[in-house]
């Protein structure tokens, strides 16, 4: 099981090219076992790169996303209470994107790695990461 940062999330349904062979690896083990989590806030970051078109998409983004829900090894994990109040304490230092911190605090939440490019995150030593 993993937690998808949301450029992976956006790679691994675009651009699956972009994602390292361990990233590319372990997104295979996590299909084949239907082990693939996204947090509900990475739907609002791709909202808002698609809103500040930063992003582009080939279909509409409630389509877009709607096909990311009926993918069987998929599930989306929102942000409850718990995951909000730990994306706040999270052990220092750590930068302050709060997309990040709430993506970060579920897979803590989870006990799964996060796959992610981002280096602040990768060298964040509280969270267990792929790339």
């Amino acid at each position: 099981m993993i937690v998808l940062d949301t450029h992976v999330w956006v790679w691994f349904v675009s651009n699956p090219e972009l994602l390292s062979k361990r990233a590319k690896d372990s997104l295979d083990a996590a299909v084949e076992e239907n082990a693939v989590l996204i947090s509900s806030i990475s739907a609002w970051e791709v909202a808002l790169l698609v809103a500040r078109k930063r992003l582009t998409l080939t279909m509409e983004l409630s389509d877009w996303i709607a096909k990311s829900e009926m993918l069987p090894f998929v599930k989306f994990i929102p942000v409850d209470n718990s995951v909000a109040v730990k994306s706040v304490n999270l052990p220092q230092p750590l930068h302050n994107d709060p997309a990040d911190r709430i993506i970060i605090a579920t897979a803590i939440s989870s006990g799964v790695p996060l796959v992610t490019i981002d280096e602040k995150i990768l060298n964040y030593p509280h969270v267990q990461t792929i790339w």
